[in-house]
């Protein structure tokens, strides 16, 4: 993993408010955007984009 990869939120809407919420590198969160497309067909799944991460792993 490198400081360049962007880390991305997805979050699980019930009308305005979150119910789940998680941070990883894109790919992961896809997976995880789709799982919660999955289970919470009715509900609005969102995955955005945080930026690069602070610091790099060494």
């Amino acid at each position: 993993m490198t400081s360049r990869q962007h880390r991305r939120r997805v979050r699980v809407w019930f009308g305005e408010h979150v119910i789940a919420q998680y941070v990883a590198e894109a790919p992961l969160a896809a997976r995880y955007e789709q799982a919660m497309r999955r289970r919470f067909a009715g509900l609005r799944v969102t995955n955005d984009i945080l930026g690069p991460q602070e610091h790099a792993d060494n």
